[in-house]
């Protein structure tokens, strides 16, 4: 008999004590790391529980329709958390949950999952925090639990966050970027960047201008938006663009105005050097003659 491995040995044992969902764990195609499989939507069980579990994919797949109070502009999460918080590599609920609390640089201490749920609200949603027993956070705080059962927790799994892309070879360029943009970017998003509706509602997000997310969103950062790119665009294509090519549509895409971010202190100038003291962020520095943050979207 062949010698079982260390994974079948451990998915037997499961198997055999009733909890085989419990190692939600699959050989990757090439063979060379396990990934983290999450529960099927069809396993969210009866009763309070699970109606919890529901409603937080409901709030995460159709946020302004389901959180209206919270939400300022016209994106839902599942926008960049693609397969309402499932895909891998496109920042999965699965991958994030186990890694809370968490110290984040971007507000100086250790943010509970909640508060990072809040955050989302205020930057990329631009719109303003649920309080932490509100139902909404409550009900996503709930379909990421779900959704990650089974995973370690404290450990980063492959999949989860965005992938790195590596430094380019030239310089982000707006101009490339911009033929990146109308090549293979503007069938979905439109011309103009500011996506495409039909019965009120985004079927493909806006990528800058008053209904996209504002300057405080990690993904105004290029190397945030280059990786989701890379791995994730265009839809159900992603891996196709090559790393130049993620990196020249980012700068594009981020070079244009957004909702302000909500830290502003008045001034510019003071403002990029408290929250976006970094090469990756273009908010107050100028680009096509534009001073970028000077004229948000509104």
């Amino acid at each position: 008999m062949k010698r079982l491995s260390a994974l079948a040995l451990l998915a037997l044992a499961a198997l055999a004590a009733g909890v085989g969902h419990l190692l939600p764990l699959a050989r990757a195609a090439d063979g060379r790391q396990p990934v983290f499989v999450p529960p099927p939507e069809s396993a969210i069980p009866p009763g309070p529980y699970g109606d919890m579990v529901r409603l937080g994919r409901e709030i995460f797949r159709h946020t302004r329709q389901n959180a209206p109070a919270y939400v300022g502009n016209g994106l839902d999460c599942a926008n960049c958390h693609l397969d309402a918080g499932r895909l891998a590599g496109s920042s999965p609920l699965w991958g994030a949950y186990g890694m809370y609390p968490q110290y984040r640089k971007k507000n100086g201490h250790v943010n509970s999952y909640g508060e990072r749920l809040q955050g989302c609200f205020m930057y990329s949603m631009n719109g303003k925090a649920p309080p932490l027993e509100d139902r909404v956070i409550v009900a996503l705080e709930t379909y990421s639990y779900w959704m990650a059962q089974g995973a370690p927790l404290g450990v980063k799994l492959p999949g989860a966050g965005y992938p790195r892309v590596p430094a380019p070879a030239k310089a982000p360029d707006y101009a490339r970027g911009q033929a990146v943009f109308d090549r293979d970017c503007a069938l979905c998003h439109g011309a103009d960047g500011q996506g495409q509706q039909a019965a009120g509602r985004y079927v493909f997000p806006p990528l800058w201008g008053k209904d996209s997310f504002n300057w405080g969103a990690g993904m105004h950062e290029l190397d945030k938006a280059a990786a989701f790119i890379k791995a994730n665009m265009p839809l159900g294509r992603g891996g196709m663009l090559s790393d130049q090519d993620a990196w020249d549509v980012a700068m594009f895409m981020d070079a244009h105005e957004r909702p302000q971010d909500p830290r502003y202190t008045g001034d510019l100038a003071a403002t990029r050097k408290a929250f976006h003291d970094t090469p990756m962020s273009l908010y107050g520095q100028r680009v096509n003659g534009r001073l970028l943050g000077s004229r948000p979207a509104r």
